[in-house]
């Protein structure tokens, strides 16, 4: 592939994603310190391709069409010789980067756990057991099959992160899929055990619900078993108001959540990025681990508000210079994805759940309008980068408004 001046004269990170926030993020914190980026996507109209800061878009293939040919495009990226690492911000390129090691490491350098690292924390049930080995509470955790009784309060979700073949037997190496289903059993009307199989392509985890006041994130970057930097921030809304990715988060220091998120990637002898949701249990006070995604995270932006720059630290990481990552950060700085907080309010007029009570939609107008007015610090909006928000306005405009946009 031939390069222009420019790309011989500036080296670059590459960030394959979709809408997603931390994209955004990692684009203009690594632009701050002098670092380009090459944004690639199946997507049209990404936000992060948008930023002032993006050096440039390249198309790809759809990965869950075809991974082997998407693969080999993020493959044909890396080995320009002004890329220096690729940053995983979907489920799907922490897959692809740890599967495929060895053919990226020919071409740049990662940070990325291990296949089998990576199998552990992607299978929720092993996981699990993995927590209990390391001292660190989780709901207990058992295959849908294994369940005969349900009085108690449960959840059912996917085993797996990500559907592959590297788990379901009958998938391809061009086969990945990603399976988000929640379902809230009512004790009044049980599952249907092989629907819920059906729908799900392979049999789910149940899980106790743990009744919670409180939930927390606990991230770090590990260079194999030790941090190179770790954050918290408490939860405030999430997508829906029975949980999910952060969209209203506050930045918190608590020895004992550092103590647990220590504990399990100390067992796991972790190396990577990871990220550990945790729920607060309402009556033990106790962390409960919900789960670890090895990737930049949904709240990225909130992280790098609180000054813990994690796209920079990982690029520190890549290119051989950890002892330089200092990591420090404010505590109590709240910040807002503006379209998730929509999401938020969306779900308390549609969603219902037999073990969360919903809250009042007066309420949380408020709410989400005061917390805005107190901390004005947005994943997207910035004023002097519009172009991010313009394209992520654009995704929730109905079709033609956006038309009229500049």
């Amino acid at each position: 592939m031939e390069l222009s001046d420019s790309h011989r004269t500036r080296l670059r990170a590459l960030i394959p994603t979709g809408h997603d926030a931390a994209s955004y993020v990692c684009v203009r914190s690594l632009a701050r310190q002098g670092v380009g980026s090459i944004v690639a996507s199946e997507k049209s109209g990404v936000p992060a391709a948008a930023s002032r800061y993006c050096d440039e878009f390249v198309s790809l293939p759809p990965p869950r069409e075809g991974l082997v040919a998407y693969r080999d495009a993020l493959l044909e990226l890396a080995a320009r010789e002004d890329v220096r690492t690729v940053i995983p911000v979907r489920p799907e390129d922490c897959y692809v980067l740890s599967r495929y090691e060895d053919a990226f490491a020919e071409h740049v350098s990662l940070v990325v756990p291990s296949m089998a690292q990576l199998t552990t924390v992607q299978d929720r049930l092993e996981l699990a057991a993995v927590a209990e080995s390391a001292g660190v509470p989780v709901p207990e955790t058992r295959l849908l099959a294994d369940v005969d009784d349900w009085d108690d309060d449960l959840l059912i979700k996917s085993r797996y992160n990500v559907l592959t073949d590297a788990f379901i037997d009958g998938l391809t190496p061009d086969d990945i899929d990603v399976v988000k289903e929640i379902h809230h059993v009512v004790r009044e009307d049980p599952p249907d055990p092989d629907e819920l199989r059906r729908s799900m392509g392979h049999d789910p985890i149940v899980q106790e619900f743990v009744h919670y006041d409180e939930e927390f994130m606990f991230t770090g970057l590990y260079d194999h078993g030790e941090p190179l930097a770790t954050f918290q921030h408490r939860q405030i809304r999430g997508n829906s108001y029975t949980g999910g990715g952060g969209v209203y988060r506050r930045s918190t220091a608590d020895p004992e959540l550092e103590r647990v998120g220590r504990a399990l990637l100390a067992e796991l002898d972790w190396h990577g990025l990871a990220c550990i949701e945790y729920m607060r249990d309402a009556d033990t006070g106790e962390y409960v681990l919900t789960e670890i995604n090895p990737r930049m995270w949904q709240s990225l932006p909130s992280t790098v508000w609180a000054g813990a720059d994690y796209p920079y630290y990982y690029w520190l990481a890549a290119t051989g210079r950890a002892d330089e990552i200092d990591c420090e950060y404010d505590v109590g700085v709240g910040t807002h994805m503006l379209r998730g907080e929509m999401g938020y309010l969306a779900s308390v007029l549609t969603e219902e759940s037999p073990h969360v009570e919903r809250p009042s939609v007066p309420g949380t107008v408020w709410e989400i309008a005061s917390s805005i007015a107190r901390e004005p610090r947005f994943d997207y909006l910035a004023l002097d980068d519009p172009g991010p928000f313009i394209a992520g306005l654009r995704k929730v405009l109905p079709d033609g408004v956006d038309d009229r946009l500049p």
